[in-house]
């Protein structure tokens, strides 16, 4: 039977749990052996703020004192300081400008960090981005994606190109599988040294990884192969190629265990420690004067989740499935509606558009949609055959009937077209390998069905391609019965700050339980709150 003095003074312990801008004192108390020595008693006087218990079931011999917890206290202080930002939490990119201009700005205004979702973007597109936030968010900081491009070289030496000449000097480099000469030569652009003799990089890499190989190159300096590139080509000096052979590619490497779009499926709870040790060997190894950090991602959507990121020594959080489902994301009713419903169960790996021949493969939120069983079928008929041709009569009128919407050569016309202007070598590639022209036309539908989520077109909706991981279902499930359950209720800002604030109450009961104090099992319970209300728990 549970305890009526603990079930009578739960509201009153967690009102003071959850005032985190205030310190409190737990006194000791007399406890006398009894049947009830599972369950210790619990009083609580909420007027003073003093909570007097039996520490498991033994008196207390002197009080525990519980300090005020700010919410710039959690993760690394100098990630805080280096990025101009009051809480170490992030918003990564979402591509196809899914993280939106209005994510960035919303989380830059709010003390956090936004990452516009450059890829899959035109140049022009993104440089209207670039225009925008530059614009809105003078002295507050952002960054922008950059996402690895394997079939499409020169379209990101391209973006690189637009960044360095419109002075963008944060990017958010994602889905990488080795290191890239437009990579490194972001890094490196304009590295020199300060007055005080140290030495500076104006050009900061956020690396996004989930593989020790690919974390162990963005973690050490420029490849001296690359470098002597650069210097040929006039994009560095002697000086500086010398100057960089003291940084790493990127000082701060995001976790990126199971999530939404380009994914390892890697548990949170073992890539990140193994990444921290990665860390402690290359910073042992190097001795860079900056030493490197490791954030968290894949999976935060909940106070838990952030908590536990956190007590692991992650140098902050970064959040993607739960703001593509808020008001500001750049996609659309349609697709946020889809993802308020999803559950952690509702995900599936289907082919990635951008790596299709290489068999990678991307999170999509599997409810709702026919998306990633389809596009697992072009998958298997791409291995299967050498052209389109080859495929069977039968098999090609199913495409078009239902895949594809219209005769496979009018699908050709139009990524043909498409190609023409983005990249004419792959439209004379195809012309010369037939299984090249089937891999392109296959790609056509896996490029459309992001924009039709996008769009919110409705004759396309069984089509969707939305990029999802279990932290949706997550989120969902800890916001059902709240505010925060409808979709269109639903704010990045809002959402980052319950989940800080929810971190951070955890986090100050379970420094209590670490200490020998009872509390109840189901204590604190984290509802999402008002911005309104979460304020003045914050004070």
């Amino acid at each position: 039977m549970d305890n009526p003095a603990l079930t009578a003074d739960l509201p009153a312990l967690e009102k003071i749990l959850g005032t985190i801008g205030s310190s409190f004192e737990i006194s000791p108390t007399k406890f006398q052996e009894s049947n009830q020595t599972a369950n210790p008693p619990t009083k609580v006087d909420s007027r003073n703020g003093e909570i007097q218990v039996a520490a498991n079931g033994v008196a207390s011999t002197s009080s525990i004192f519980v300090p005020a917890f700010p919410l710039e206290n959690l993760g690394d202080f100098f990630f805080h300081a280096d990025d101009g930002i009051r809480y170490a939490y992030v918003a990564g990119a979402m591509a196809n400008g899914i993280g939106s201009a209005e994510v960035v700005e919303a989380m830059s205004r709010a003390g956090m960090l936004g990452f516009f979702g450059a890829a899959g973007l035109s140049l022009p597109a993104i440089e209207a981005a670039i225009d925008r936030l530059a614009r809105n968010l003078t002295n507050s900081p952002y960054g922008f994606n950059l996402i690895h491009s394997p079939n499409e070289p020169d379209l990101e030496q391209a973006v690189v190109d637009l960044y360095l000449r419109r002075n963008v000097r944060l990017v958010e480099a994602s889905a990488y599988l080795d290191l890239t000469l437009p990579i490194v030569q972001f890094r490196v652009h304009g590295i020199r040294r300060d007055p005080h003799g140290r030495v500076f990089t104006p050009n900061k890499v956020i690396a996004k990884v989930s593989r020790v190989e690919v974390a162990s190159k963005f973690m050490s300096p420029p490849p001296p192969p690359m470098l002597r590139i650069l210097l040929e080509r006039g994009e560095i000096t002697p000086e500086q190629a010398e100057l960089a052979g003291q940084v790493p590619i990127a000082q701060d490497i995001t976790a990126e265990a199971d999530s939404g779009g380009h994914t390892d499926n890697r548990p949170s709870i073992t890539l990140i420690p193994t990444m921290m040790a990665l860390r402690d060997r290359m910073q042992s190894r190097y001795n860079y004067p900056h030493p490197l950090r490791v954030g968290a991602a894949g999976g935060i959507a909940t106070p838990a989740s952030a908590a536990a990121a956190f007590t692991m020594g992650a140098a902050y959080v970064l959040t993607g499935s739960v703001n593509q489902a808020c008001v500001e994301s750049g996609t659309s009713d349609a697709a946020r509606a889809m993802l308020a419903q999803a559950e952690q169960a509702d995900t599936m790996m289907a082919p990635a558009a951008d790596m299709f021949e290489m068999g990678v493969k991307v999170q999509v939120l599997k409810r709702g949609t026919m998306f990633p069983m389809r596009a697992a079928r072009l998958y298997e008929l791409y291995r299967a055959h050498a052209c389109l041709e080859d495929i069977s009569a039968a098999e090609r009128s199913s495409l078009e009937k239902t895949v594809f919407r219209a005769p496979l050569p009018e699908i050709w016309r139009q990524t043909r077209d498409f190609f023409q202007d983005r990249d004419p070598r792959q439209v004379d590639r195809a012309e010369r390998d037939p299984k090249h022209k089937m891999a392109l036309v296959f790609r056509w539908y896996l490029g459309q069905s992001s924009r039709w989520a996008k769009s919110g077109e409705p004759s396309r909706k069984i089509d969707y391609q939305i990029w999802c991981g279990p932290a949706m279902g997550a989120f969902n499930e800890w916001a059902k019965g709240t505010f925060l359950e409808k979709a269109e209720n639903r704010q990045v800002v809002v959402i980052a700050m319950n989940i800080l604030y929810g971190a951070a109450v955890m986090l100050r009961a379970q420094s209590l339980r670490c200490q020998g104090v009872f509390l109840p099992a189901q204590c604190p319970r984290l509802a999402p709150l008002e911005l309104k209300e979460l304020g003045s728990r914050l004070e």
